[in-house]
């Protein structure tokens, strides 16, 4: 008898399931195999139909930014248009203001110029005048200076000094210009009533027109002083008032029944009475 080999059953069914697992794993595999291809077919759909969306929706988003860009160009356009339109009309208007102002400047440049020779007409008028005033002031001066030169010195009734006297109303004006005396014009008339000059009064008694002489009366200090048979210019003098200052009186013209004259008096005499508004 032959020998059997031992564990052959447990060998034979060891290799039976490994060949069943061998082959449910081949079978498995193969499954996965299919499922997977099927998969990737699957997301090869999916991702053909994303780009194909995708796509539309770019081409679609693209031609609404063309239809976008179109109208903004032509709004651009139409404002570019209607800008050029008013640079235009802008332009014309300027041009039209900067004729008129041409022509208004050229106008204004020509009454300027008439103007200005109507102006030098007149600075050539003035210059003129102008040139007479120099001449009378210069003629004036003159005749100041000659009328410097013609006042006279006289001996007064009292001081016995020599005195500076005028003999008419331009020479009187000297005197006053030198400041240092009141002087006041008078005419006296025979018969009247005295005439107040400054602080005293004078009254005429009697003239001789022939010889030249008058009589006159001066009241001062409640005191009635004559002084008798006096020639024209010739200083008559007296004090008079609280400063006991000398007063001078010089009677110019001898009329028939009036005299003309001036009377000075010191600068501290206080003028009153209506004779005051002759004074300087």
């Amino acid at each position: 008898m032959s020998e059997i080999p031992p564990n052959t059953g447990e060998t034979s069914m060891t290799s039976k399931i490994l060949m069943a697992a061998g082959g449910i794993y081949v079978v498995a595999s193969i499954v996965l195999m299919v499922m997977l291809f099927g998969r990737i077919d699957d997301l090869k759909k999916d991702q053909a139909a994303s780009q194909a969306t995708l796509q539309k929706q770019l081409q679609h988003k693209i031609s609404e930014n063309n239809i976008q860009t179109r109208a903004s160009l032509d709004s651009l356009a139409q404002q570019v248009g209607v800008t050029k339109q008013q640079m235009a009309r802008g332009t014309a208007q300027f041009q039209a203001k900067e004729r008129a102002t041409e022509t208004r400047l050229a106008a204004d440049e020509e009454q300027t110029k008439q103007q200005l020779g109507a102006v030098s007409g007149e600075v050539v008028g003035v210059k003129t005048e102008v040139g007479k005033v120099q001449t009378d002031v210069t003629d004036t001066r003159n005749d100041l200076a000659a009328t410097k030169t013609r006042l006279e010195r006289a001996v007064g009734d009292l001081s016995k000094h020599s005195e500076l006297i005028a003999t008419n109303h331009d020479e009187l004006e000297m005197l006053k210009h030198r400041g240092d005396r009141n002087y006041y014009e008078f005419t006296l008339n025979k018969g009247k009533d005295p005439t107040r000059l400054s602080t005293v009064s004078l009254q005429l008694k009697s003239t001789d027109k022939k010889k030249s002489k008058f009589t006159i009366y001066v009241l001062a200090d409640d005191k009635k002083i004559e002084k008798k048979d006096r020639t024209i210019n010739e200083p008559l003098q007296f004090y008079a008032s609280k400063d006991r200052g000398l007063y001078e009186v010089v009677i110019n013209s001898v009329d028939k029944n009036t005299v003309s004259g001036y009377m000075s008096t010191p600068k501290v005499s206080v003028a009153s009475g209506p004779a005051a508004a002759q004074s300087q």
